[in-house]
Parts: C-alpha cells; structure tokens; sequence
C-alpha cells in the first residue's frame, strides 16, 4: 500500500452529528444560513474526512468516549476513527466548539 492509498467508511453515527449540527444552524440562523450553505458546510465536512491520515495527521483523543480511537481534526471537526489495513472507519465526529465541553 502506498501512503495515502485508503478507503474510507464513514459511520451512521459521524454521518448525523455532521448533518445534526449543521441542522441546528440553519434552525438558530433561518434569516442568514440558507438549505445551499447546510449542504456546502456537510460537503466539506465529508470532503475533510478524505484527508484523515493525508493532511490530517493521527492525535491523542480528546474525549474519554473515543479512547481506543485515533483521533484526527481540522479547523471545525475532529474524527474519532480506526484503521484496519488500508480501511479508515470513521467512528464519531464532533464539532470543534463543541469539544471543550467534553475533554478528557
């Protein structure tokens, strides 16, 4: 396997936080934060997971639900996830302002 060469599952619970949050925003900011910025912030979202292990390199977890995890973030998620060969299953994700509520 070549660095870089992963597949990537994403789990129905990472899924719903991602979609879960960005939910919550539209319904706090109807006025501001329309149906086309709720799918460009998903997209991206989804679209950062493709760089688990790239660019986004493997950290301690933060949170005590996610030990046994690796944990990678960007600037407004972090993923707990496994790997099992060239296979990266991305178990959780939670929203950067949301972590501090949580830490270990």
């Amino acid at each position: 396997m070549q660095m870089g060469q992963y597949k990537y599952i994403v789990k129905p619970l990472a899924q719903r936080k991602i979609r879960s949050f960005y939910k919550n925003v539209a319904k706090k900011y109807k006025q501001t934060y329309d149906f086309n910025d709720l799918i460009r912030d998903i997209d991206e979202a989804v679209l950062s997971i493709n760089q688990i292990e790239r660019r986004l390199l493997r950290r301690k977890p933060q949170l005590k639900r996610w030990a046994g995890y690796h944990m990678a973030n960007t600037d407004k998620w972090y993923y707990a996830y496994t790997i099992d060969g060239d296979t990266i299953t991305v178990r959780d994700a939670c929203h950067a302002q949301n972590m501090h509520n949580r830490k270990m």
